[in-house]
């Protein structure tokens, strides 16, 4: 008989184990709360499935022979791998361990997430939480390859590399916010005392564009209004854009993170655009992640982060 045929499962090693323990049948149901003859039958199945005896009977009393012996001591390891696998599952589940790992783009780091972090030390302190930081392609790459637990990412309307289409495909993808984006100008421009700002207006000026993805919609929002726009600069470092405009080398598109994760330099102006553009704010987990604990209350930490900085309040006050 091949081992792989005993087919031995935790059951009937602890009930040896519990024979070996107490001495008797009877002592050992009442150890592990069934009934005596319960027992005698879990003990004939297991006989009958290895082949041979497990216990020998001398009158009212039993001991164990010599495969009851050895079932009984590798009981005891198992029993005690099983009660420490137990324990840790309770663990998780009272939140009393676990790890997460969450991944999220820049203007993020200085802004929802110390809120995140901040939030599940205080009411889970034994979470153990890292944090890297990407852009929503390489996030959502993460998640996928098992190098993130939770992404936090932004796409735009109409996007046609949108990471959450194609390479998402298979992961949990939520939409939890919507993220005005914003003109920045020099406070001396024509349109800089106006309530919103039309990108028509700004055919003639030179244009600072930031990251791939948000470079990419500003130049879909000046197509949609009929021209090209010059591009005199590029960063991906928002404060360096803020700077770029307060010494008037042109103007740019800022989505409301960015701005509320800084205070505007002096002589800079940041206003609403008159068609309200805007980008989407998205949690990317695998599926069913959710139902991890440690997972799942980030999630829900996450869900009442106050929303003020991504409906556009002011946060500079």
């Amino acid at each position: 008989m091949n081992s792989t045929d005993l087919d031995l499962d935790s059951h009937s090693l602890r009930t040896v184990l519990a024979i070996a323990e107490h001495g008797s049948i009877t002592a050992a149901s009442e150890a592990l709360g069934y009934s005596q003859p319960a027992i005698s039958q879990h003990v004939k199945r297991l006989e009958a499935r290895i082949g041979m005896p497990v216990l020998e009977r001398t009158g009212r009393t039993v001991r164990l022979t010599e495969a009851g012996t050895v079932l009984a001591r590798h009981a005891q390891t198992v029993a005690t791998a099983l009660d420490a696998a137990a324990g840790e599952i309770a663990e998780l589940q009272g939140l009393r361990s676990g790890r997460v790992r969450i991944a999220a783009f820049p203007s993020a780091s200085a802004t929802i997430v110390p809120r995140l972090l901040a939030a599940m030390a205080e009411r889970h302190p034994a979470v153990s939480i890292s944090y890297l930081e990407a852009e929503p392609p390489e996030a959502v790459a993460a998640v996928r390859e098992n190098r993130a637990d939770i992404a936090i990412t932004f796409s735009y309307p109409g996007d046609q590399d949108d990471p959450h289409r194609e390479s998402a495909r298979g992961l949990s993808v939520r939409t939890v916010g919507r993220e005005p984006v914003h003109v920045v100008l020099p406070e001396s421009h024509q349109q800089a005392a106006a309530a919103s700002v039309d990108i028509a207006a700004l055919a003639d000026e030179s244009w600072i564009a930031g990251c791939p993805r948000c470079r990419g919609h500003l130049v879909e929002l000046c197509a949609a209004s009929g021209y090209v726009p010059r591009i005199g600069y590029e960063t991906d470092n928002f404060v360096a854009v803020l700077g770029m405009v307060a010494a008037g080398l042109g103007v740019a598109t800022l989505p409301r993170l960015a701005l509320a994760s800084t205070r505007l330099p002096a002589g800079v102006v940041a206003l609403p655009t008159t068609h309200a553009d805007h980008r989407t704010l998205n949690v990317v987990t695998a599926e069913g992640a959710e139902k991890v604990p440690a997972i799942g209350a980030s999630l829900r930490v996450l869900a009442g982060i106050d929303r003020s900085e991504w409906t556009g309040e002011d946060l500079h006050a």
